[in-house]
């Protein structure tokens, strides 16, 4: 039955920047469809935790800060030792610094880039090699952003790691599919998240955004997770190095 290849029955899935957001409301679809969870954040994951217990699934917490490598290792080491290894990735963390270009810090370029791509790339990585290792492939999904395809403004930073986010999608696809490991990416349009709460509190920013969304609505985290779920499943064993876009029809226009 077609409704079996989305079952996550006894996978082991990490999500990074899963204590509240896009990232809690992943990992709570991908709990919902059967798998046990390691939330990865530097925020207070409890609430994710009680959310995802209350469904029977296995919850670990890993509390680390994305914008150093060192925590890597740390992520891996705990997920394998309590979870018992690693199926599924969600590279979902990411943070966003806005500036206009001719003020923008190397402060800021940085941070983001160390979350949002470099420690993205060396977590894919070590992944990558306990699902070699383990030999029964696994899924890769990253979160990429309408700034994957487009230039946007006052971003400079956050557009150059999401565009990197897409192209690294495509050369982790192309070189881990031999491994039947899948790597795809979600890209979210405009959401109503702590991300762009400056967007929506702005009347201006906030009206020119809506009437350039065919579906006429601010998107919300749980309109990611039957893609969320799809990418993470067996329904997409044949998709390689895609980023799909949710986005109420903002690329469409």
């Amino acid at each position: 039955m077609i409704l079996d290849k989305f079952k996550l029955d006894g996978k082991k899935a990490i999500i990074t920047g899963s204590a509240r957001g896009l990232g809690q409301a992943m990992a709570v679809a991908l709990a919902e469809a059967g798998a046990d969870i390691a939330l990865v954040d530097i925020l207070d994951m409890s609430e994710s935790k009680a959310r995802i217990e209350r469904l029977g699934r296995k919850c670990i917490t890993i509390t680390a800060d994305l914008s150093k490598k060192d925590c890597v290792d740390v992520i891996v080491r705990e997920t394998v030792e309590k979870l018992g290894g690693i199926d599924i990735l969600f590279n979902n963390a990411g943070i966003i610094r806005r500036a206009p270009l001719l003020e923008f810090s190397e402060k800021d370029w940085d941070d983001v880039m160390n979350i949002n791509i470099r420690t993205l790339f060396f977590l894919s990585q070590a992944v990558a090699r306990v699902m070699i290792q383990q030999g029964r492939g696994g899924k890769i999904v990253n979160t990429a952003s309408m700034l994957s395809f487009q230039g946007g403004i006052l971003v400079p930073s956050y557009t150059a790691s999401k565009s990197a986010v897409m192209g690294l999608t495509r050369l982790l696809a192309c070189e881990l599919a031999p491994y039947k490991i899948n790597v795809n990416a979600i890209a979210p349009g405009y959401m109503a998240t702590d991300n762009t709460k400056a967007l929506r509190e702005n009347p201006e920013r906030n009206k020119a955004i809506l009437d350039r969304i065919p579906a006429g609505r601010w998107g919300e985290p749980e309109d990611l997770q039957g893609v969320a779920v799809f990418l993470a499943s067996a329904a997409s064993d044949y998709m390689h190095g895609y980023t799909v876009a949710v986005d109420g029809g903002w690329l469409a226009r």
